[in-house]
């Protein structure tokens, strides 16, 4: 005896219950390219996340015990009328990705090795020795802590694009932060007067880092995966971080007889590059929306006045670590305006308010 069962098209899993997007296409593609073909960034990466208004009829296969989804649209306030859209502008993915984390630690390993050869170390200045032991030191935890933040909210992006964005970025980070410690034990092999646990001890005590410690804290502290995003690319990096690679180490670093720092930071200011690339393609996205992108800007506003505003007073805290090397070759007031100048230029391109001064 035939029974027939009758099953609603939307939630059925039956092969043939619904018809996909594409589905009559001869070029097998399931999704649209953001160029005229699909690159291999979008091959390997559109879709691999599923999503239930795409592909899975059924809904989510597995739930948190709670009830939550695998994925939630709720994990941020920022709001989408199709996150699948962004594509990341380095179309970085994972084979790309170990291929340049393994270039930059060859680079900066050479430059270690040879500095170290011809006896580099012990010709950097005394003064900029105490510098780089208390201070980059202490950077690195800033670092750190990024990574972390950035580690927690790849997890929750609702798009493979947009994980595989933060990923890369959180990588970065914690790469660069063990770029920075295992550099400053290598000057420990040379100078072994360095010591290194000066950089925790002035990262948890010294008042010079205290509010840079509480923006990391800050931006650690929330559980919205774009507003980590956001406040790290967006406020603490420009404000805080190339304020210190750039305007302090790379600038300052050659007049104390020093090469080899500048080389090992340089990385990081590479990193930020791609990262701020990807952030600024994604934030734009979303203020642009033609449903949520008024919404958007407003809650971009105010996480730029929250993280803006305590990075900028994170930096201003920094400015007697200018005065310190006996040769000065930057003044911490032009840094800081060329640094407000470029935040100003991100949030310009994103589509919002400037950071207020």
């Amino acid at each position: 005896m035939n029974i027939k069962v009758d099953v609603e098209e939307s939630i059925s899993g039956a092969a043939g219950a619904k018809t996909f997007p594409g589905s009559d296409s001869r070029h097998y593609n399931y999704f649209q390219p953001k160029g005229r073909k699909a690159t291999h960034y979008e091959d390997v990466t559109v879709d691999v996340q599923p999503d239930p208004e795409r592909y899975l009829a059924q809904n989510w296969i597995i739930a948190f015990a709670n009830g939550d989804p695998t994925y939630s649209k709720d994990w941020t306030k920022v709001k989408s009328s199709d996150w699948h859209v962004f594509r990341a502008p380095d179309q970085e993915w994972e084979r790309t990705h170990y291929q340049r984390q393994s270039t930059i630690i060859g680079m900066v390993l050479n430059v270690v090795q040879n500095g170290r050869r011809s006896g580099a170390p012990q010709r950097f200045d005394k003064q900029w020795v105490k510098i780089l032991q208390d201070h980059l030191g202490a950077y690195k935890h800033l670092e750190y802590g990024l990574g972390v933040s950035l580690m927690h909210a790849q997890r929750l992006g609702y798009t493979q694009m947009v994980n595989n964005a933060l990923l890369t970025n959180c990588s970065y980070k914690i790469r660069f932060a063990q770029d920075i410690t295992l550099y400053l034990g290598d000057l420990n092999l040379d100078l072994p007067d360095l010591d290194l646990a000066a950089g925790k001890k002035h990262w948890l005590e010294d008042e010079l880092w205290q509010e840079t410690r509480a923006t990391i804290e800050g931006v650690m502290g929330t559980n919205d995966y774009i507003e980590q995003y956001f406040a790290t690319n967006v406020c603490v990096e420009p404000l805080l971080g190339e304020l210190f690679r750039s305007g302090f180490i790379m600038q300052v670093a050659a007049a104390q007889n020093d090469f080899m720092t500048p080389s090992v930071i340089s990385s990081g200011e590479a990193d930020y590059e791609r990262n701020l690339a990807n952030t600024v393609e994604l934030l734009t996205m979303l203020a642009s929306d033609v449903k949520y992108g008024a919404e958007n800007r407003k809650l971009f506003e105010k996480w730029l006045h929250q993280h803006g505003g305590q990075a900028l007073a994170a930096a201003r805290q920094l400015q007697p670590i200018w005065s310190l090397p006996v040769n000065k070759r930057a003044r911490f007031d032009d840094v800081l305006e060329a640094q407000l100048a470029r935040i100003d230029s991100i949030t310009n391109a994103i589509g919002v308010e400037k950071l207020p001064r």
